[in-house]
């Protein structure tokens, strides 16, 4: 019991851990289904069985709200119900009645019936249809009374028929994009998808190694070293690897469950998309992720906009756009931290308007997307056909009553349907980022055996459950699959259920039988559940077997596959383009410049998207070369992510997003180019191979079956796949989401079509990438490059001015000349590649003006004198804020006449506009004409970051909120100061057979282990990977080690608090725990705790350790605690190291300023006992401080991100060998990994970072020592 009550005691407050409760009165209890065990139990129970409490095997947590009525009134039951349905979700909790003693319930599973097909015909079909809504359309209903009543001549089942419904759906089939279209009248000779694919075809694809026929894209990459364990699977040493890698992309939507219910919608979103990358070939490697969102009008509280209608009314059954946008958000930047993916681009669009025309556009129904970065083995590639004998293997999480008609209802409308409300929330997953990291070790395991992958095909778990990626696997031969082999986390599952709900966190794979030993071996290494669900028998069927059921009853399911899954009847669409009926923009009389400035400056697609940028990991890997904030203020203004493919090289990737739907409102052909030719403006900032390689993932947005949209889909689409064809670029994937409308205020309200293209291409030199951010202070020279056009058009159609103003405009920018915009991209790339551009961005929303004044944003201290060319139009509003394709470069003097000449010896308009000043004052006047911006640059930034910050206050700390935005005005750029200079490790010190050991220790949710094993093995040590279960079975010992690196993440999702769960599955494990009291007590050891390790330090009592490991009482133990923001941080920030530090790792360090990576929710340390403090600091064993811009210890917000006192950031004991820090120095001990660095350090982006010396010091110190004689 001791030891169950120190895992639920809570870390930051034991003394409020009481047996029993302390309200009275009125009280409501929420908390999981009775049969419903949630992700949260499942790591509990995980941290119990890790803990020697073996006989618990549930253990879940409640919500008690005790309700206060006002005086004079009393509270009733229905008031009581009222007040619960609004603090829980009804999909995977309930409320208590009465404080649980047992969490069995009497419930029992549905069976599994026939319907009536044979005596009712179309009628049972219809009447089935309606109540498992399965948007049959009519040719369905054709197709299957056709196939039951005349072709197998019985009735179905309810399984096979809601199978259909998933499997056939327009979510999984794309019926539309490969459909016969007739357009006004004309029928088209090609489908959406023979349009798109031939972009690919001949030439355009040399490069191309998937295209269109798997989980993801890809191309041909680079051979790299990439550090790989020596023996996977096992407890093993790191070392560098040749392999061929390809780059792959992944590009994903989940619009639907994120109107339903924004964070799970979102947070599954993202995690099926990752499935999606690991489950490409026969296995593959996340690196980075991108993300988007749309939503309607936000009418933020207090602050709704001039162009808002307020008039509009929302569907109840969908969250408001505000929530969307806020949870959604929130739910895919969790799920990415931890299970442990960067997210490292994105684009963010808020629209509601009444056109015209009459109709009402808005994202009722939000744009959720999700993009996936990341690379495969060569070798990899291609999935092997099942072949009888197989096995059909799952991966991953147990199955739950979650999802249920997820792809049919993405394929619907939605909105104002109250008799379908519970079937759409019952079609939205509920994630478990926890279980996706085990999940995706498993398959990184399988990738990384030296040519021993037992994978031979695999695929994720997502529309249609079980009932869709099986098939997926058994097809063509066919299969008999036991549904009682499915682990459930429900007992009360139905047969339908187990076969069709889309839990998450799962994939399926075949395998060959002599490799399940491999398989069981490595999941019960990574903790991850598995099964074997059945085998290939060359049947051509699907047969579905339930062992338990009654005799006599039918069999689930048992078809042909060919009949349900392979080529089926084309459908047909007749499409009307309708009348757009554009008006010309008319801005209010009298419109002054920085009026229209400041209410553009505010548009959620304009602003600054802190909001999103600052919760979420943008390092983690230690691959990341290119996220979205810039500059010293690292301000979120970056036009392209870069990956880096390996840490021992500088060859990468490149990927870029471009979106322009508010322009299809006035032109959808213009649309699609501009798309596109956006995308470019962007990735033309990265040192690529050339556009004859870039390719694309498109995501198809529309609500494509209803009046006047298909066709301008398929307007789009032709305008798009021209201009691809014109620049040699292509499309080698993409999905579809044809549905995009909602009811609403009694009418059908269509979002704005839209077409997102995510390119990605190669990088031979991630160190070259130009960032936005103004560095020439004074003396750089500002040159505007037309890329639209030679003469450089200013049309204001779909503009963010036009929207400001509650108008669309009637003549949208466009790609008019592709040839010349060919040059402009290539002419661009030669200055990029000799390095000759300072600083760079594209001219997209807000225009000019808004991309001059982004430039600036990230300097404190920077500003600008421009003078804008008036445009053939004569209109000083379109100079200004017209969004045509184009550029803005900063050029230092010497590099001024090569750029020139480089664009003018390809015939590309350049024009110089300006200089840079250093007074922090923006100056934008247009030639000609009286208009112009005027003012300081920190309150056009201001006014920039106002949107984002009202934003933040909703999902923040007000009083943290407060602070970063007061204190951004008065902000410095941080100065950094180095005692030394940072130096590769000596060759021959590589090269050594005899290095010093270091066990680099993983839980179950640490993410930063192998940019961890790259910094140890950077530094001259053998870095190995060892996990918790490895220790706990005996297969390795830490007496084998001189160092041991507790590393980063979130360990058992920080259920109990952060690393509680890694922390009791060493002190309650009496043989563990004196293996590290032994290695903690050896005079020739020293230790390293990371972020999560950190806190694990902490409760461990490594650090500050005055009387030994584990000495210190546990009530005055320091231990880190949640931050003041009351969330996870995300930031590069400055640290000092102490000047009389004793910490080994940070000898000849002592006195420097360094910018370091921060990325936790928990690191605020907690001193129960203050009066230990003073000595803390004055021995320097607070070793580790965040710094203000002078280099003075700081506990100002978000300079120290999380609110500890003095400043700490990190701890060591008094001997300094062991030593326990929050900051990431394993994401900055290279050059291109530092997303800022003042330029006096002299950092080379291709050399080594600061942080090096750390990893060095340790091998230092362990190879000048040996046992007792260690020197301190």
């Amino acid at each position: 019991m001791a030891t169950l009550q120190w895992l639920l005691r809570e870390t930051f407050e034991p003394d409020l851990f009481t047996e029993a409760t302390q309200l009275d009165g009125d009280v409501v209890e929420v908390g999981p289904r009775l049969a419903f065990q949630s992700a949260w139990s499942t790591n509990a129970v995980s941290i119990c069985q890790n803990t020697g409490l073996g006989k618990v095997t549930r253990l879940e947590r409640s919500r008690r709200y005790s309700l206060v009525p006002a005086a004079g009134k009393s509270i009733d039951e229905s008031a009581k119900l009222a007040f619960a349905s609004l603090v829980h979700d009804r999909m995977t909790e309930c409320v208590y009645d009465s404080p649980l003693a047992t969490f069995t319930t009497d419930a029992v599973p549905e069976e599994v019936y026939t319907v009536p097909v044979l005596a009712e015909g179309r009628a049972a079909l219809e009447k089935v249809d309606k109540e498992m809504g399965l948007a049959f359309d009519e040719e369905d209903f054709d197709y299957y009374l056709t196939l039951f009543r005349d072709d197998i001549g019985r009735d179905p089942t309810n399984v096979e028929l809601f199978d259909m419904g998933q499997s056939n759906s327009e979510h999984s089939r794309h019926w539309f994009f490969g459909g016969n279209l007739i357009v006004d009248g004309v029928p088209q000779p090609k489908s959406l998808f023979k349009m798109v694919k031939e972009t690919i075809e001949g030439e355009r694809g040399h490069n191309s190694t998937i295209a269109f026929k798997d989980n993801s894209s890809a191309i041909r990459g680079f051979v790299n070293t990439p550090l790989r364990p020596v023996n996977a699977g096992g407890p093993s040493p790191l070392a560098p690897r040749m392999v061929d890698l390809d780059l792959l992309l992944t590009a994903e939507t989940h619009n639907f469950p994120s109107g339903v219910a924004p964070y799970p919608g979102a947070e599954t979103g993202a995690g099926g998309r990752m499935r999606d990358t690991h489950a490409t070939g026969i296995g593959s490697l996340l690196t980075a992720g991108t993300a988007g969102y749309c939503v309607g009008n936000l009418q933020i509280p207090d602050n709704v906009q001039p162009h808002e209608n307020t008039d509009f009314t929302y569907p109840t059954n969908l969250a408001p756009p505000l929530q969307i946008l806020i949870d959604a958000s929130n739910g895919a930047s969790d799920y990415g931290n931890k299970f442990g993916e960067p997210l490292i681009a994105g684009y963010c669009r808020s629209f509601g308007q009444r056109l015209p025309n009459g109709e009402r556009r808005e994202w009722i129904k939000p744009i959720m997307f999700s993009g996936g970065f990341g690379q495969i083995d060569h070798s990899n590639l291609e999935k092997q056909e099942g072949d009888v004998g197989m096995l059909v293997v799952k991966i991953g999480g147990p199955a739950y009553r979650i999802g249920m008609g997820g792809g049919a209802a993405s394929s619907k409308a939605g909105g104002e349907d109250e008799a379908n409300a519970d079937l759409d929330f019952n079609a939205v997953q509920r994630g478990d980022a926890e279980m996706s990291n085990k999940l995706n070790r498993v398959v990184k395991a399988c990738v990384e055996l030296d040519g021993g992958n037992p994978i031979l095909s695999i695929h994720d778990q997502g529309a249609g459950g079980n009932c869709n990626v099986c098939k997926e696997l058994i097809y063509p031969k066919g299969g008999e699959l036991n549904i009682r082999a499915v682990k459930l986390g429900d007992a009360t599952l139905s047969v339908l259920e187990i076969w069709g709900a889309e839990y998450q966190e799962n994939s399926a794979m075949l395998i060959a039988p002599e490799s399940l030993p491999v398989i069981e071996k490595i999941c019960a290494r990574e903790r991850c559940p598995f099964s074997v669900l059945g085998s290939i028998d060359g049947s051509g069927r699907v047969k579905l077997v339930d062992p338990t059921a009654p005799e006599g009853s039918p069999i689930p399911e048992d078809l042909d596959l060919e009949k349900v899954l392979g080529d089926m009847p084309k459908k047909t669409y007749d499409l009307k383009r309708m009348d757009l009926k554009p008006k010309a923009l008319e801005l209010p009389e009298g419109t002054a410049a920085s009026d229209a400035l400041d209410r553009v400056l505010r548009l959620p697609s304009v602003c600054s998207k802190r909001f999103l940028t600052t919760k979420v990991d943008r390092s983690v890997t230690g691959l990341v070369a290119q996220q979205q904030c810039v500059g010293p203020l690292q301000v979120p203004v970056a036009d392209v992510g870069v990956i880096a493919q390996t840490h021992y090289g500088i060859t990468g990737g490149a990927t870029c997003i471009g979106e322009q739907p508010i322009k299809g409102m006035v032109n959808p052909k213009a649309m699609a180019r501009m798309g596109l030719g956006e995308s470019l403006t962007n990735l033309v900032f990265a040192n690529t191979t050339g556009l004859k390689d870039v390719k694309y993932s498109g995501n198809w947005m529309y609500a494509a079956k209803l009046p006047g949209d298909g066709a301008h889909m398929f307007d789009a689409c032709t305008a798009l796949c021209e201009a691809m064809g014109e620049l040699d670029v292509a499309i080698d994937g993409g999905k579809d989401s044809l549905s995009m409308a909602a009811r609403a205020g009694g009418e059908v309200v269509k979002a704005p079509g839209s077409v997102v293209m995510s390119g990605y291409v190669t990088v031979p030199d991630v160190t070259k990438t130009v960032t936005p951010d103004l560095k020439l202070l004074g003396t750089g020279e500002l040159m505007l490059v037309e890329f639209g056009s030679k003469e450089g058009k200013r049309r204001l159609g779909g503009s963010a001015l036009a929207q400001a103003y509650d108008q669309v405009g009637d003549d949208a920018p466009d790609m008019d000349d592709r040839a010349y915009f060919k040059k402009a991209w290539e002419a661009t790339q030669f200055c990029v590649y000799k390095r000759l551009i300072s600083a760079g961005h594209d001219v997209s929303d807000g225009g000019v003006v808004t991309a001059i004044l982004e430039m600036a944003f990230p300097h404190p201290d920077a500003g600008v004198d421009v003078t804008l060319p008036n445009g053939a139009t004569n209109d000083p509003m379109a100079a200004l804020f017209a969004e045509e394709l184009s550029i803005v470069i900063e050029v230092a003097p010497e590099n001024v006449d090569a750029v020139k000449k480089a664009y003018t010896d390809a015939g590309v308009t350049v024009v110089s506009i300006g200089k840079t000043t250093a007074d922090g004052v923006a100056s934008v006047k247009v030639d000609g004409s009286d208009a112009k911006i005027e003012g300081s640059v920190a309150d056009f930034r201001d006014a920039w970051e106002h949107t984002s910050f009202l934003l933040e206050r909703m999902q923040s700390s007000e009083a943290t909120v407060a602070a970063e935005q007061t204190g951004l005005r008065d902000r410095k750029a941080p100065t950094w100061k180095l005692t030394y200079v940072p130096e590769k490790t000596d060759k021959a010190i590589m090269e050594k057979t005899d290095k010093v050991k270091v066990c680099i220790l993983r839980e179950e949710g640490t993410n930063g282990d192998r940019e961890m094993g790259a910094a140890i093995h950077a530094a001259g040590m053998e870095p190995w990977d060892v996990t918790m279960s490895d220790l706990l079975t005996g297969k390795v010992q830490l007496k084998d080690f001189r160092g041991v690196v507790f590393c980063g993440g979130f360990s058992y999702a920080d259920v109990l608090d952060s690393a509680k769960g890694w922390a009791g599955s060493i002190r309650f494990n009496e043989s563990l725990w004196t293996q590290f009291q032994e290695f903690y007590n050896r005079a020739d050891t020293f230790s390293l705790g990371i972020c999560n390790g950190c806190q694990l330090m902490a409760l461990l009592g490594f650090v500050p350790a005055e009387g030994g490991l584990g000495a210190t009482v546990d009530v005055e133990q320091p231990r880190f605690i949640h931050n003041d923001s009351g969330r996870f941080e995300s930031r590069w920030t400055t640290v000092g190291i102490e000047e009389n530090t004793p910490a080994v790792m940070l000898q000849g360090m002592q006195g420097s300023r360094i910018g370091i990576w921060v990325a936790h929710g928990e690191g605020k340390v907690k001193f129960p006992n203050e009066s230990r403090v003073p000595d803390i600091l004055k021995s320097g064993q607070a070793c580790v401080r965040y710094v203000d811009h002078a280099g003075e210890p700081t506990t100002q917000y978000p300079l120290n991100p999380n609110g500890s006192p003095h400043g700490i950031a990190g701890l060591c004991d008094a001997t300094g060998r062991h030593l326990a820090m929050m900051p990431h120095p394993e994401r900055a001990y290279l050059g291109w990994q530092m997303p800022w660095a003042p330029a006096e350090a002299g950092i080379a982006p291709d050399g080594p970072g600061p942080w090096m010396r750390m990893f060095q010091n340790a091998r230092i110190w362990a190879e000048s020592c040996e046992g007792e004689q260690c020197a301190q």
